[in-house]
């Protein structure tokens, strides 16, 4: 079997180098802080590509390239707190399943540009939640971010918003979110399976871009506790930035 055969019939070869590169550069990011690959990836791959096979890639590739994560998170999270914001995203998942099956392709691309540019204007903010711990606010949390996955595989803001305005330690907020995506990852694999959104053309696909994807989380991981974690959310930022900008000329040119 060579590398085209593991190709779908709407994505060529130039597309694919194209999203492995994507992969690459927002796996790093997603290594290293635990979360931001969606930002990134989302809106670039979702249009040189349809948005449904996109989503399903980057679910299954970031299933199996983070679970090696989960080990170290479990030991350090704060496991009741990441239980109760998971219960959350039991239920957001499956509505933002459902309106990815049923969106057409342009319309749930401008949805992902504007909500990860949105989203994205919310971590610029700095806008943390200081207030108390409440179980409705986590659960309400955790259904935003699962509605947000089920629709985009973008839920890492609003937890990320929440947990980073907690008094605790970075790694400990860091453990929690690697912690929640691994459940959430969980609850979007069921849900697209049963929605018809996991198709033999996304697991051919993640076998092509799955390694470079893997080999950016690893090397994402070994940068967290060496490089300034300010830096480098700064330049998640940029990057995050630059994907919606050069993500809308690419969505123009599909309404045409």
């Amino acid at each position: 079997m060579s590398l085209t055969d593991l190709l779908p019939k709407d994505v060529g070869l130039a597309t694919a180098l194209a999203i492995c590169v994507v992969a690459l550069v927002s796996s790093t990011a997603r290594g290293f802080s635990g979360f931001g690959s969606a930002l990134i990836f989302m809106p670039l791959a979702s249009s040189v590509a349809p948005p449904r096979l996109v989503a399903a890639l980057l679910l299954i590739i970031d299933f199996v390239a983070a679970a090696p994560l989960l080990p170290d998170a479990w030991r350090k999270a704060d496991r009741k707190a990441t239980a109760v914001i998971v219960l959350g995203a039991l239920i957001g998942v499956p509505i933002g399943t459902y309106f990815l099956s049923v969106l057409d392709p342009v319309t749930t691309r401008w949805i992902i540009s504007g909500f990860v540019a949105a989203l994205l204007m919310l971590l610029l903010s700095g806008w943390r939640y200081r207030g108390k711990d409440h179980a409705w606010l986590s659960v309400g949390i955790g259904g935003l971010s699962g509605f947000c996955s089920g629709l985009a595989q973008t839920g890492g803001p609003p937890i990320v918003g929440y947990w980073l305005g907690r008094p605790i330690a970075a790694t400990v907020a860091r453990a929690n979110i690697v912690l929640f995506f691994g459940a959430s990852d969980f609850f979007s694999m069921v849900s697209y399976a049963m929605s018809g959104l996991i198709t033999r053309d996304a697991v051919l696909l993640s076998l092509v871009v799955g390694p470079v994807y893997a080999a950016g989380v690893a090397f994402g991981a070994s940068l967290f506790g060496r490089a300034s974690e300010k830096v480098f959310r700064a330049i998640c930022y940029a990057l995050i930035a630059m994907a919606v900008i050069f993500g809308l000329p690419a969505l123009d040119g599909a309404l045409r």
